[in-house]
C-alpha cells in the first residue's frame, strides 16, 4: 500500500491480505491508542478551535477470530463513537486499527470499500439508519448492488427473501416500506442487511434494546447460530448486562472515552477489580425483593465529568471512593496488576485494583455491622411485641366461677341477675330492669327497668 503526505492511504490492499484465514483465538481486529476529538469552534466567519470532546481518548484492545466482545458503559462514555471511528464513519484523530494485520484507519474509496466487505455493522436507532424512501427489498439488497460478487443479480431478490426470513420477518413484506413495520420490526431489517454481505465482523450498536423481551432472546440465539456457523466474529455494544454476559466472552468496560478495565465475562462478573465496573454491576435490578433489601449497592456520588474538560490523572478519580493523591497526577494504565492473583488477574487502569470483598474499606464495615446490629435489635424487638400480642389473647385477670366477667377484669355480679360482668348493681328478681341499675318499679306497671314512678293508685 502507499500513502500521500497527509498520512491517507489509497491503493488497494492486497485481496490475499483480507482473503487469508486467520486461526481462532488470533487476533483478527486490533485497536491501539484509538483517539477521536470533535472540535469546538467560536465564530460565525472565522471559526477558532477553543477546545475538543474528546469522545474516545486511547482506547486499545483485541478482537479476537470467532469471539464475541461486549462493551459497557453509561451513557456518553463513548461506545457508539468507537464503534463509527471503527468503520471509519468518522475518521480517527489518531491512532491505529488493523484488520488482519493491515491498517485501514485512514483507508478511503475503492480500498475501503474492500474493508467494509468483511466488517459490517448494525445500528442503534432503527428509525434514521433505515431509508424512508427504499422499500425492504431495495434496503437489504443494496449491499449487493456495491458487492455484485455476493449475489449475481438474478439471484438477489431470492436471497432478500431468506435474510427477511431468517431474522423473522415474512419474505412477503419485500416490497414494504420501514414506515409500516414497528421499531423492532425495522431493527429486524437492520440486522438482515448487515448479513447481507456474509462479513468476518460485525459491530452490533445495541441491536437489541429497541426489541421486544421475546424478541430480544430469538436475536441473541440467531446471532450465536451465525457465529457458530460462519465463525464471524462480534463487538457487541449494549446497555443490559445480563445480554452481554450471555452472548460476550470478553467484556471491555468504558468510562469517559477511555476503557477501565476488560477481561472474560467470569473475570468481570465475578471478579470486578476497578471500582468503576463493581459501582456498574451493583446498580443492576435484582429481581427479587429480599434480595433487593439484602444486596451492597454502591451510590456514587457527584455528576459524570465533561468529555470536554476531563479530570486530570484517572478520569473516574473525582466520583471513587479510593482515590488518593496519585489518582490525580499519574494516568492509570491499562495493563495487569502484579499484586493480583486468579480470577483477578486481568487489564484494569486503576493504581489499587482489587476485588471489592478483599479490598473492603473499614467504613464500609462498619455501616455492614451497624445494619447488622440494627437487624438484631429489630428481632428481639418483634419477638417481644408477638410474644405480648399472644398473652392479650389469651386473657388477662381471672374471673370468678359462674359470673359474666369473661377477663375484663371488672367484678363480679350475682347469681341470677342480668347484669353480665358490667359491674353496676343488681336489680331485685322479678323486676324489668334488666342490669341497668337503675331503682326497680312496682309490680304490675308498664316501666320495665326505667326508674320512674309507676303510676298514682286509684281513688
Amino acid at each position: 500500500m502507499t500513502s500521500d503526505g497527509a498520512g491517507t492511504v489509497d491503493a488497494v490492499p492486497e485481496d490475499a491480505a483480507f482473503a487469508r484465514e486467520v486461526p481462532r483465538g488470533e487476533p483478527i481486529l486490533q485497536v491501539r491508542d484509538l483517539v477521536k476529538y470533535f472540535p469546538l469552534t467560536q465564530g460565525i466567519i472565522i471559526k477558532k478551535q477553543v477546545g475538543a470532546v474528546k469522545a474516545v481518548d486511547g482506547v486499545s484492545f483485541d478482537l479476537m477470530q470467532g469471539e464475541t466482545l461486549g462493551i459497557v458503559g453509561e451513557s456518553g462514555c463513548g461506545k457508539s463513537t468507537l464503534a463509527k471511528v471503527l468503520m471509519n464513519l468518522e475518521p480517527a484523530t489518531s491512532g491505529s486499527v488493523r484488520f488482519k494485520g493491515e491498517e485501514i484507519s485512514h483507508l478511503k474509496g475503492t480500498a475501503l470499500k474492500h474493508v467494509r466487505r468483511n466488517i459490517q455493522m448494525v445500528f442503534q436507532d432503527p428509525y434514521t439508519s433505515l431509508n424512508p424512501r427504499m422499500t425492504v427489498g431495495d434496503i437489504i439488497g443494496e449491499p449487493f448492488e456495491i458487492h455484485p460478487e455476493v449475489a449475481p443479480k438474478g439471484d438477489r431478490r431470492k436471497a432478500v427473501q431468506d435474510l427477511l426470513d431468517v431474522v423473522g420477518l415474512n419474505p412477503e413484506y419485500i416490497n414494504r416500506y420501514p414506515h409500516q413495520f414497528s421499531g423492532g420490526q425495522r431493527q429486524r431489517i437492520g440486522i438482515a442487511r448487515g448479513l447481507a454481505l456474509k462479513p468476518e465482523v460485525i459491530i452490533c450498536d445495541e441491536p437489541v434494546s429497541a426489541l421486544d423481551v421475546s424478541v430480544q432472546a430469538q436475536v441473541i440465539n440467531l446471532l450465536e447460530k451465525l457465529q457458530n456457523e460462519f465463525s464471524l466474529s462480534y463487538m457487541f455494544i449494549a446497555h443490559d448486562l445480563s445480554i452481554v454476559r450471555h452472548i460476550s466472552d470478553r467484556v471491555g468496560v468504558m468510562y469517559l472515552g477511555r476503557m477501565v478495565e476488560i477481561g472474560s465475562d467470569e473475570e468481570i462478573y465475578e471478579h470486578a477489580i476497578h471500582p468503576y465496573t463493581q459501582a456498574l454491576l451493583s446498580a443492576v435490578p435484582v429481581p427479587d425483593p429480599a434480595a433487593r433489601e439484602e444486596r451492597d449497592r454502591i451510590v456514587l456520588t457527584g455528576d459524570v465529568p465533561s468529555p470536554a474538560n476531563p479530570p486530570s490523572g484517572c478520569r473516574f478519580r473525582t466520583r471513587c471512593w479510593k482515590a488518593q493523591e496519585k489518582c490525580a497526577v499519574e494516568v492509570p494504565l491499562l495493563v495487569v496488576r502484579p499484586w493480583l492473583e486468579g480470577w483477578a488477574a486481568h487489564e484494569s487502569a486503576c493504581h489499587f485494583a482489587a476485588e471489592r470483598d478483599i479490598e473492603q474499606s473499614a467504613a464500609e464495615r462498619g455501616v455492614e455491622q451497624s445494619a447488622a446490629e440494627r437487624g438484631i435489635e429489630r428481632g428481639a424487638a418483634e419477638r417481644e411485641f408477638e410474644r405480648g400480642a399472644a398473652e392479650r389473647d389469651t386473657g388477662q385477670g381471672p374471673t370468678e366461677p359462674g359470673t359474666g366477667t369473661e377477663g375484663t377484669g371488672q367484678g363480679p355480679t350475682e347469681p341470677g341477675t342480668g347484669t353480665e360482668g358490667t359491674g353496676q348493681r343488681p336489680t331485685e328478681p322479678g323486676t324489668g330492669t334488666e342490669g341497668t341499675g337503675q331503682g326497680p318499679t312496682e309490680p304490675g306497671t308498664g316501666t320495665e327497668g326505667t326508674g320512674q314512678n309507676g303510676p298514682p293508685p286509684p281513688a
